[in-house]
């Protein structure tokens, strides 16, 4: 579009019109700087009439009909502008080229003849009229005082004096203003180190509002996108991009701003994840079905096993803007199995969270899977939770999912869950719990007078139940290294060992924030000890309240939903965590009779022991032993054995008797005593037969010997 029609449909005026005239002039001035010292050429007809306006609101330079080459020593050079020239109205020809003297213009630099041009397009530019006489250039009424002293030297009457353009951008304070130096860093944003990018990003939001309306929509906001989208720009620049996409109708924010959202979705840096799940209400709802249910989910979903507490909970509060476009098979496929293992997370807030979700989102599951889900979710794990406002969110969502439940699930499955709770430590879980009562028990009380059979009716008419329940705000915060550490300006603060929930009276909020105090009401609950970890780590509907298998299998809840990426505990393992809330039985050791006096003295207090049927321990334990203890016959020995403390372990004497020996053996003995007391000479080997020389000894064999048994014992 000419630049003429541009500027009246923009209609700027003031401070922003003298923005975007300064970012015009720049650029314009880049292009004859470029013909002129760089390429060696002379463009010859710079004026309005010669820019054309992009839809990015860019000035452009054309009309190069009389575009020739300068070279002072070549006659020929000027050639097309010799032969052209007449296309060049005379009011903007400069005094030289007026006069038709190619001899001052040879000696001139090469860009005396586009500078004056550029003084004529300074000129129509302020004074929004076309330059009708050279004459009227004198007029500087409307020229802007910063720029005055270089608009004059541009149209010096000396040619070798007028102002190079180059310099013209280097030393203007004219174009030193807010929206060229943002355009120009934007421009060079590679080459900016992560501080200057991370500053510039969150100034940018504040310095927007500033700019030119339309210059921000139609040239910043596409740079921005586009800087995200391939990884230039920090992660501050997303809230940049929301806000300025808020300005634009809601066709133009699906088309320029909506593509870049889907494609951050699969970014792996996690402060950028975090971004778009802050502020997924903005953009949300112009998101389609298929792009959520295909290509958003799939990546949001990773943030639900995501090792920073903050993401998790980021990405469970994302869903109740999501849900609506998500299909029935990805929410009971893939949706509550993240669901269910949210519900044992470690941190309160979010099992807290998890619970008000679930309430939130039972209209749009199918009847099969509230049936399933949402007592056992609610009954099983929120009733149970260690931590007293995921106690306060199950019953508030059990009384806000009244609808779903019919007489028989109210009076065998609810209702003795939530009596349980009205003698619960804390003041808030116990009135909200006669408030579940009362709203129950009055819709039992209208199915009686209906006269309807409790085992053939459908789900009862909900009597007064609250409306959308609200998030628990929490005080998690991203922990990480470098740039992963991001602060939640929007989120609130609450301490892991103290919280405190508020509740409102207009849509039944639940808020956790850092105020010690120990009881909760409507206004304002606390609790007064630190979370501890959730009762139940198993499936949603596995247990009952006495540890026993649910009979219906239709009420098992999340048997069949298996929790993603955790394998479920063996059979023995569950036995032990549901039997660690039996109570002990208190008895005493039996059979002591089998024990000496002594020890049925020391036996005779009572003993903790479990029965076989209420041992925690039972399924994995190893088998009694079948040995019997027999009692110990020690003889006393003296008086004072009853007095020993070591008599019971005495070992017993010895019982063993000497055998005497043979008349055969005791004389052989008595000889070999009698021989080794003789002189060596004289000692005869009692085995030598006297072969001649009866006085040698017989010497000494060495190695294992044939012992003679004939010899009696």
């Amino acid at each position: 579009m000419p630049l003429s029609e541009k500027i009246k449909e923009l209609g700027l005026e003031g401070t922003q019109r003298d923005e975007y005239y300064a970012w015009g002039l720049h650029q314009i001035a880049k292009a004859v700087s470029f013909l002129n010292n760089d390429c060696k050429l002379v463009h010859g007809n710079v004026c309005v009439e010669s820019v054309v306006v992009t839809p990015t609101l860019d000035w452009k330079l054309h009309a190069f009909d009389v575009l020739s080459e300068f070279d002072g020593h070549n006659e020929a050079a000027t050639g097309p502008m010799l032969q052209f020239e007449w296309l060049v109205g005379a009011q903007y020809k400069p005094i030289e080229l007026l006069k038709n003297d190619w001899a001052t213009i040879r000696k001139s630099p090469p860009w005396a003849v586009d500078s004056w041009g550029m003084g004529c397009l300074i000129f129509e530019l302020f004074s929004a009229t076309k330059l009708a006489r050279t004459e009227e250039l004198r007029n500087v009424g409307c020229v802007p005082k910063t720029l005055l002293p270089d608009y004059q030297r541009l149209l010096s009457s000396t040619p070798t004096r007028r102002l190079n353009t180059a310099k013209l951008i280097e030393n203007s304070d004219y174009f030193h203003n807010k929206l060229v130096e943002t355009i120009q860093f934007m421009e060079v944003l590679n080459l900016k180190d992560s501080v200057e990018k991370d500053s510039f990003f969150r100034k940018l939001p504040n310095l927007a509002e500033q700019l030119p309306r339309q210059t921000v929509l139609k040239k910043l906001l596409p740079m921005l996108a586009s800087s995200l989208e391939f990884g230039s720009a920090a992660a501050p620049a997303l809230n940049s991009l929301l806000k300025l996409g808020s300005w634009l109708s809601t066709d133009e924010f699906n088309s320029k701003v909506l593509p870049t959202i889907v494609k951050l979705f699969a970014s792996n840096d996690r402060a950028i994840r975090v971004g778009l799940l802050q502020h997924i209400d903005q953009y949300g709802a112009s998101l389609s079905a298929q792009i959520v249910d295909e290509q958003v989910y799939v990546h949001v979903a990773t943030g639900f096993s995501d090792t920073s507490a903050f993401l998790r909970e980021l990405t469970l509060k994302a869903m109740l803007i999501l849900i609506p476009k998500l299909s029935q098979r990805t929410i009971t496929g893939s949706l509550l199995k993240y669901l269910s293992k949210l519900q044992v997370d470690e941190e309160p807030a979010i099992r807290t969270n998890t619970t008000i979700l679930l309430g939130n989102i039972a209209s749009y599951l199918n009847e099969g899977t509230r049936r399933r889900v949402l007592i056992n979710a609610f009954t099983v794990r929120a009733l149970r939770d260690g931590f007293a406002p995921a106690r306060a969110a199950g019953l508030m969502a059990l009384s806000a999912t009244s609808l779903y439940y019919d007489p028989t699930e109210i009076a065998t499955r609810i209702l003795p869950n939530v009596v349980v709770l009205t003698i619960d430590p804390d003041s808030d879980v116990r009135s909200k719990a006669f408030e579940a009562i009362d709203l129950f028990l009055q819709s039992m009380k209208q199915h009686h007078e209906k006269g309807g059979a409790a085992t053939d009716s459908g789900a009862l008419t909900n009597v007064g139940s609250a409306s959308l329940l609200g998030w628990a705000m929490s005080s998690l915060t991203l922990k990480g290294k470098g740039s992963e550490q991001v602060l939640a300006s929007s989120s609130n603060s609450v301490v892991a060992s103290v919280h405190q929930v508020t509740t409102s009276s207009n849509n039944s909020a639940l808020y956790v924030s850092d105020t010690p105090a120990t009881h909760l009401s409507s206004a304002v609950d606390h609790i007064d000890h630190p979370p501890p970890s959730p009762t139940s780590t198993d499936g949603w509907g596995e247990i009952d309240e006495n540890g026993e298998q649910e009979e219906e299998s239709d009420k098992d809840g999340w048997d069949d939903i298996e929790v993603m990426e955790e394998k479920k505990p063996p059979a023995a393992l569950a036995t032990i965590h549901a039997a660690q809330q039996r109570p002990i039985v208190q008895t005493k050791i039996s059979g002591a009779n089998s024990l000496p006096s002594r020890h049925q003295n020391r036996a005779s207090k009572d003993v903790t022991r479990v029965s076989d049927d209420e041992d925690p321990w039972a399924a994995i334990a190893a088998p009694q032993p079948t040995t019997k203890v027999k009692s110990l016959s020690v003889t006393s020995t003296s008086s004072h054995d009853d007095n020993d403390p070591w008599a019971a372990i005495a070992a017993p004497p010895p019982s063993t008797t000497v055998k005497p020996l043979s008349a055969t053996t005791t004389a052989r003995i008595r000889s070999s005593s009698e021989n080794s007391n003789r002189p060596n000479s004289a000692n005869i080997h009692p085995s030598g037969s006297g072969r001649g020389r009866g006085s040698k000894t017989a010497p000494m064999k060495l190695g294992a010997q044939r012992l003679s048994r004939n010899s009696e014992l």
